[in-house]
């Protein structure tokens, strides 16, 4: 059997095939982008650009779909690579290993992308990819806070402009308000954060999280994502 068999039955055989033609560039493939990119996998996106400069942590094992004690160590864009193969042999992926900035932008190219997902957690990164979307006309959809929440009740898909609440959505918010830029996609929960941060190593600064809110925050912006494709909303 087909393993896209009941995407067409939900969506039908002539979307099923746009989507295998389509291609997804995402910025930030950890908790949030991971699971991302394992549902769009998953409903047959075809054509993925990764982009993040992280290594799998221990740490990282709580909560994101591509760490596990066999992974530790390797670079996140090749295990999420590894798994969209595993899942679709026939899927076109592009790593690219970097921490992006708007100093580090011109190795992104973006030309020919569909969607836009961003999945980063640092502001500049996340205002220049959404004025990059913005600019070069591409749907994006961004993720703000997910760490210290618990309650995926709370998360909900708006404009940045309708966001309440969120300390990081607040930021973006003004910031894109400053740029002129509206209408763009969020996923934000409205959940006090809890929890405390540590400051570890090297200064690193570690929000408290688990699983619940990041992973359904990323399912959530896989299902816009091939909702807005497939024209499905």
């Amino acid at each position: 059997m087909d393993s896209l068999i009941r995407v067409e039955q939900l969506i039908g055989k002539e979307k099923a095939d746009k989507l295998k033609n389509t291609c997804v560039a995402v910025f930030g493939v950890g908790g949030v982008g991971g699971f991302c990119v394992e549902a769009l996998a998953r409903s047959g996106v075809g054509k993925f650009l990764l982009i993040d400069s992280d290594v799998v942590e221990e740490s990282n094992i709580n909560r994101q779909i591509i760490a596990t004690v066999n992974t530790v160590g390797r670079a996140k864009t090749e295990v999420v690579k590894e798994r969209i193969l595993a899942i679709n042999p026939s899927a076109e992926v592009i790593e690219k290993r970097l921490f992006y900035l708007p100093e580090t932008a011109n190795e992104i190219n973006l030309q020919g992308v569909d969607y836009i997902v961003d999945a980063v957690d640092t502001v500049t990164a996340k205002i220049h990819i959404i004025k990059s979307a913005t600019e070069l006309n591409i749907p994006v959809i961004s993720c703000m806070g997910t760490a210290g929440k618990l309650d995926v009740s709370k998360l909900k898909v708006d404009f940045i402009e309708k966001t309440t609440v969120c300390p990081l959505a607040k930021v973006v918010r003004n910031k894109l308000k400053q740029m002129g830029i509206k209408k763009v996609k969020v996923v934000y929960s409205t959940e006090d954060v809890k929890g405390k941060a540590i400051d570890g190593e090297n200064g690193k600064h570690t929000p408290p999280s688990m699983i619940f809110v990041p992973a359904t925050a990323g399912l959530m912006m896989a299902s816009e994502v091939i909702k807005e494709l497939t024209q499905e909303i």
